[in-house]
């Protein structure tokens, strides 16, 4: 079921850029909140919102735009990793690259974001965004930023920072993640042009938290589950309130950073437009909800589907349990425990029957489809092949896959790669349905199912390794796990 009008948010979210870019009567500079491309978490918590809507709107303007694309030299530093994607945010700046490019955008410009001298790995990346044909534009760390207002908004603060030299009047700033340093771009790039004698001035495209929703709305909450690694709170933006008498909803750094950011947006371009925090963002996602509850519902299910990240996140790394305690109390907001996510109950319950991990996957018409942990097959894969036979109206006591055709893999596994672990992962599984499909007629069904996956929830009562989860990744599922190893090991391999 859709909850959101896709068509509608481009029609009124490109008329709002022209709007605000009328306003400022020059050159802006748009930072883009969230992922600009592969939006996955709106997609999520506003059925009928798709991974490029933004890019989608933003190609009927293609041609007046530029982007640019920022990067921190901490999280290179960090190896920080897009977790949604399995990829670093080194590659996932070149991966963006491509795809604007790809969709006809001008792209020429990366902005290494805090960046010092011994920081070897960020270096290199100069280097090497240089050697394949990108601008690169290096931004130093201001001591003091943001407070010390002298200091930024000087020769010694912005005026290090080296400029680069846009030559659309809009430009859309984005980066592979949060804590990038989009703003601080955004805001040397003005001071920059105006140095140069060009009038600019700055906005902000934040889906999240949507303003016009209520402050506790699942929607909102989601976006503070979201992002419970930051600590960010949705909270009332009082300064919308005092200047126009209209309640509304932010987050509590821009709310906390407003005072500031207004000093410095006055200092750079010698007044400012905006009264509060709202007032900067240009985010028409709101207005586009066609149906709440669909909306709601799906929110209260990413709220849940993050708390059990953010337990797997502290088993695999053996941190203590803040980001998770954060998580639960965002639950106990929104009314939910992890009860309301129908595929738990089913996935532990197979466990508790089996002694072995098990899981647990609801298809599109409701229906719940469980796997257990066999001598052939782990609970991911047993779940897979069950429910693809079941959408392909395949009786569920015929086997798929023979026990002949699955003994020779897992001999190459455990006798010529060295896996203790003779149970074949999804991939194997495919790989081997796929080979069957040549000349069994019930694999060929099955195969053709896959599509049908796509959206689907999964429970599994075991973390899963790296195979299984891009597996799923791709396969557009949406899994969560208790958040135990399948086996108690100091070294957990990924």
């Amino acid at each position: 079921m859709l909850g959101f009008d896709r068509e509608k948010y481009i029609e009124l979210q490109s008329q709002h850029i022209k709007e605000r870019r009328a306003e400022i009567g020059g050159k802006l500079y748009l930072e883009m909140g969230g992922k600009l491309f592969d939006d996955l978490h709106a997609s999520r918590v506003l059925p009928g919102f798709t991974p490029d809507n933004k890019i989608a709107m933003l190609e009927q303007i293609r041609d007046e735009l530029e982007i640019l694309i920022c990067i921190n030299a901490k999280d290179l530093e960090r190896h920080k990793m897009r977790a949604d994607l399995g990829i670093s945010y080194e590659d996932d700046v070149l991966r963006l690259v491509d795809v604007f490019r790809d969709r006809g955008f001008l792209v020429e410009h990366v902005v290494i974001t805090q960046m010092e001298d011994d920081n070897r790995l960020a270096v290199a990346f100069v280097e090497r965004l240089q050697r394949l044909g990108l601008k690169v534009a290096r931004h130093r760390v201001i001591p003091g930023y943001p407070t010390n207002l002298d200091l930024i908004v000087s020769p010694e603060g912005f005026g290090r920072n080296e400029y680069a030299e846009t030559t659309r009047d809009l430009v859309v700033v984005t980066a592979p993640g949060p804590g990038s340093g989009k703003l601080a771009t955004c805001l040397s790039q003005v001071y920059h042009e105006h140095r140069r004698g060009v009038n600019a001035g700055y906005a902000k495209f934040e889906t999240f938290p949507v303003w016009n929703l209520p402050l506790e709305h699942p929607v909102n909450l989601a976006y503070e589950a979201a992002t419970v690694d930051l600590n960010d709170a949705n909270v009332i933006d009082h300064f919308h309130l005092s200047a126009h008498g209209e309640q509304t909803v932010n987050y509590n750094r821009d709310v906390e950073a407003f005072p500031l950011l207004k000093s410095m947006l006055e200092r750079l371009t010698g007044t400012t437009p905006y009264q509060s925090p709202t007032d900067m963002g240009v985010n028409m996602a709101g207005y586009c909800i066609v149906d709440d509850k669909v909306c709601w519902d799906a929110s209260n299910q990413e709220i849940i589907r993050r708390y059990f990240k953010a337990l797997v996140d502290e088993a695999r790394d053996n941190s203590d349990s803040t980001q998770s305690d954060r998580a639960a109390v965002i639950m106990a907001k929104a009314g939910i425990t992890v009860d309301k996510r129908a595929v738990v109950a089913p996935a532990r319950a197979v466990e508790a029957a089996t002694g072995e991990p098990g899981s647990a996957i609801q298809l599109h018409d409701g229906t719940i489809i469980t796997g257990a942990t066999s001598e052939l097959l782990g609970c991911s894969a047993a779940m897979l092949l069950n429910a693809l036979k079941y959408l392909a109206g395949i009786d569920s006591e015929v086997h798929l896959l023979s026990v002949e055709s699955i003994e020779p893999i897992q001999t190459l596994k455990t006798v010529h790669l060295g896996s203790r672990n003779p149970r074949l992962h999804t991939d194997e599984v495919l790989i081997a349905l796929s080979v069957s499909a040549a000349s069994n007629e019930d694999s060929r069904l099955a195969l053709e199912q896959l599509k049908q996956l796509r959206g689907c929830d999964v429970h599994t009562t075991t973390i899963l390794g790296s195979v299984d989860e891009t597996i799923f990744r791709n396969l557009g599922i949406l899994v969560t796990s208790d958040p135990k190893f399948q086996r108690k090991k100091l070294y957990q391999k990924r």
